[in-house]
């Protein structure tokens, strides 16, 4: 009975030390890149299912709603991306979030050209998307470099 008690909290200990963390976290992770990935793929295959409306739908129609699928799915992969990079570096890169946000907020601005607008919406969205750009450059320019030997990935 002292011994299931010892064990207990044995596991309490390790569990709150943070023993259990990486795993967990790697968990969560990879369940993450794997929906992500499902998603793709459906997307994908909506997409394709999409050409047969060209015809009733006509050809402007549907390379909109695909543009903006595709647009969306190059979100998705950057996302995967990021998630790969902290499965294997144990931190998350800021280019690659800098990349997921740029890919979204253009596809916003493309998806400006099918919708009313004014002109303030397209600057604000140029505005961003410069200041996103030159943050880009500014972070691959001075990031860290990490060596494969010392990094810090989650064991």
């Amino acid at each position: 009975m002292e011994d299931q008690g010892k064990q207990t909290r044995t596991l309490m200990d390790k569990a709150l030390s943070g023993a259990y963390y990486p795993f967990v976290v790697k968990l969560l992770t990879a369940s993450l890149m794997i929906a992500v990935t499902v998603w793709i793929f459906t997307g994908i295959i909506a997409l394709l299912v999409n050409l047969s409306h060209v015809f009733s739908d006509g050809w402007e129609t549907v390379a909109h709603h695909s543009i903006m699928k595709i647009i969306t799915m190059l979100a998705l992969l950057e996302l995967l991306r990021t998630l790969y990079s902290y499965m294997h570096l144990g931190r998350v890169k800021v280019t690659f979030i800098l990349d997921a946000a740029l890919v979204v907020l253009i596809g916003e601005l493309i998806g400006l050209w099918y919708r009313e607008y004014t002109s303030m919406e397209v600057v604000l969205s140029l505005v961003v998307i410069t200041v996103l750009v030159i943050l880009r450059i500014v972070t691959s320019k001075y990031s860290p470099h990490v060596d494969e030997d010392s990094n810090t990935e989650l064991k």
